[in-house]
């Protein structure tokens, strides 16, 4: 089910090929969905806000996998391009080992450190005791998410972004029925959740892993002349370690601005907690069209295809704005009654909090999308160290800004809450004048790359 996206009309190809990956990740929301749903419905708001601080950590720290997972397709991609067989071969191999010591090295890490890392989020005492019931069953799926985002993205580098979508439904279906049943049915509380999440994520991991086997053996097969490279494993680590490290910045601001907001006390933790959900699925779609434009560029880049490239370019711009400005208005307009669905009617204070957030940052999601699409312009060229610099600006702004506002009484935990908008419009600002002024450079590094 490979293509290539080197032909056919660009933006009918670029959407072809996105519609599956962001039906596959809004299918993964569901996950965290499900969970805060389920947990905030039935165990309360002291089990949501637990459950939703923890959330924060665990993007954190799955984030290096997926940055890893996300640089080593570019590479894929490149070489699929190219149409470099062995180079293709030869950078799974690297890519698998590298990821699979790496997840290793985290779960050794994280289950050393847990009380630790508890203590560093601000914790409120209350809540310790669920938080660490959360996070030690949480934790224990690490190698099946490191399983599906591994062949999920090699498969997307060859253009087959239905497959994903496939083992994504199943799981997530399984999943919302083991919340029921686990939290609902069993009453075995957050760890119930949590145990519904791994469970769910085993069956994505291991399922796509076989299905990659079956279909393409070839490409996992130990062949003569396909050895691990120390020039592959550079290759792979160089594009990997940048993209890790601009998901793992992302995701530490963002644990940061976690600890900030546990400081004012479980209501707005709770909101937060049900706000994040709302919104990391409202603009999902287009941080994932983004992912799906990445690829397009980097397909096009292997097969020198620069005029290729502008085209997508401008397509990329038009598709993502106008689905940003529509999910805007949707959250604005209907932020209380999505709050609702998190929350019990009756805790007022904290929908209130919540409805406050998604109408300051639900506002500027055009902004979000544009970030999206310079991120996997600069990955996909061979800069990974530029959408590095733009996540810098990002999130250092907003941590910046989030603990200067919050120290006013004036402004208190509003500030959080617009330090994101204004943190996401410099590092466009950034990324837009960088374009401008290198797109001559980067045009012809297109054509004479090899």
């Amino acid at each position: 089910m490979e293509s290539e996206l080197t032909q056919g009309p660009v933006t009918k190809t670029m959407l072809r090929f996105a519609v599956p990956m962001i039906l596959g990740n809004l299918l993964q929301q569901c996950y965290n969905i499900a969970d805060t749903l389920i947990v905030g419905r039935f165990l309360g708001a002291d089990a949501l806000a637990a459950v939703g601080s923890a959330f924060s950590l665990m993007t954190f720290l799955t984030s290096i996998l997926l940055g890893l997972a996300m640089g080593s397709g570019t590479v894929f991609s490149i070489r699929f391009g190219q149409k470099d067989a062995l180079g293709l071969k030869e950078g799974v191999l690297a890519s698998f080992t590298l990821l699979g010591a790496v997840t290793v090295i985290l779960n050794i890490v994280i289950f050393i450190g847990i009380d630790w890392i508890i203590w560093v989020l601000r914790t409120p005492s209350s809540l310790v005791g669920l938080m660490r019931e959360y996070l030690i069953v949480i934790f224990s799926g690490m190698i099946g998410i490191f399983l599906y985002n591994f062949f999920a993205s090699l498969l997307r580098s060859l253009g087959n972004s239905v497959v994903p979508l496939v083992f994504l439904a199943v799981s997530a279906c399984l999943n919302i029925v083991l919340d029921l049943w686990f939290v609902a049915g069993l009453e075995r509380g957050v760890a119930g959740a949590a145990e519904a999440t791994v469970i769910s994520q085993y069956v994505s991991g291991i399922g796509i892993a076989v299905y990659t086997k079956i279909k393409f053996p070839n490409l996992l097969k130990r062949e003569n002349g396909v050895r691990l490279r120390l020039r592959r494993m550079r290759e792979i680590t160089g594009f990997s370690a940048l993209t890790c490290l601009q998901q793992s910045i992302m995701n530490l601001g963002i644990l940061a601005v976690q600890g900030l907001v546990n400081s004012f006390g479980t209501v707005v933790m709770a909101a937060f907690a049900a706000a994040v959900k709302i919104d990391a699925f409202a603009y999902l779609p287009v941080q994932d069209f983004g992912n799906a434009f990445s690829i397009f560029v980097a397909q096009n880049f292997g097969a020198k295809q620069a005029g290729r490239i502008k085209e997508g370019i401008r397509a990329a711009v038009l598709v993502s704005l106008s689905f940003s400005l529509f999910v805007s208005l949707c959250v604005v307009v209907f932020a209380q009654p999505l709050m609702k669905l998190f929350i019990d009617a009756a805790e007022t204070a904290v929908i209130a909090e919540g409805v406050r957030y998604l109408h300051i940052e639900g506002a500027f999601y055009c902004l979000i999308g544009g970030l999206f699409l310079l991120y996997g312009l600069y990955r996909a060229l061979g800069r990974p160290g530029m959408s590095v610099v733009l996540t810098v600006v990002s999130l250092g702004v907003r941590v910046a800004l989030s603990y200067a506002l919050a120290a006013i009484p004036a402004i208190g935990v509003v500030g959080i809450w617009w330090s994101v908008p204004i943190g996401w419009f410099l590092a466009d600002a950034l990324g837009v004048g960088y374009y401008l002024v290198k797109h001559k450079t980067l045009t012809a590094q297109i054509r004479a790359e090899k």
